[in-house]
C-alpha cells in the first residue's frame, strides 16, 4: 500500500462543501505542478490518482442509499465523473500534459460551485432570500422550460464548468 500524500495546505472547515472543494483545488493544483517543465512523469502519474481516486468517491457517494440528492442531480454527477475517469485514464496512458486542462477545468469550475455561497450578496444587487441549505455536491437547478410541444416543463441542469 502506498503512503498517505502530505497536503502543503489542509481544509480550514468541516463543512463538507468546503472539504470537497479544497480537495478539487488540492487536485488542480498537483495537476499543474506536475505538467511544468520538465514534466516529472512519476509526479504526473501520481496527480492524475490522486484526482481520479477523488471522483471516484464522487461516484462511490451517487450511488448509496442514503445520498440526499435527487436522482437527476446523481445522473449528472455520475456522468461528469465518467467524463473525468476518461479524461485521466487517457492521460495515464499518453501523459501529455499538453492535455490536462480539461481535467483542470471541470476541477476549477466544480470547486467554485461548491464554494459561491447562495445567500452571500454580490456587490450592487439586493441579498437574495434565504433558502434551505444545498447538499454538498449539488448543482443548481435551472427554472422549468416549457417544450414548444406541448410537454410539461423540464428542469435543466446548470453546471459551471
Amino acid at each position: 500500500m502506498k503512503p498517505t500524500p502530505t497536503y502543503a495546505n489542509k481544509p480550514t472547515s468541516d463543512n463538507p462543501r468546503d472539504v470537497e472543494a479544497w480537495a478539487l483545488a488540492e487536485a488542480s493544483r498537483r495537476l499543474i505542478d506536475a505538467g511544468r517543465s520538465p514534466v516529472n512523469e512519476e509526479a504526473l502519474c501520481a496527480a492524475l490518482q490522486l484526482n481520479q481516486r477523488l471522483w471516484t468517491i464522487f461516484q462511490a457517494a451517487m450511488t448509496e442509499e442514503d445520498c440526499g440528492h435527487p436522482p437527476e442531480v446523481r445522473t449528472n454527477i455520475a456522468a461528469l465523473s465518467l467524463l473525468v475517469d476518461r479524461e485521466t485514464v487517457a492521460r495515464l496512458v499518453d501523459l501529455d500534459v499538453s492535455k490536462l486542462e480539461t481535467l483542470i477545468s471541470i476541477n476549477r469550475s466544480v470547486a467554485s460551485g461548491l464554494t459561491a455561497r447562495p445567500d452571500a450578496p454580490v456587490q450592487g444587487q439586493p441579498a437574495p432570500a434565504p433558502q434551505a441549505a444545498r447538499p454538498a455536491m449539488a448543482p443548481q437547478m435551472a427554472p422549468p422550460v416549457s417544450a414548444p410541444d406541448g410537454q410539461p416543463p423540464r428542469q435543466s441542469l446548470r453546471i459551471s464548468i
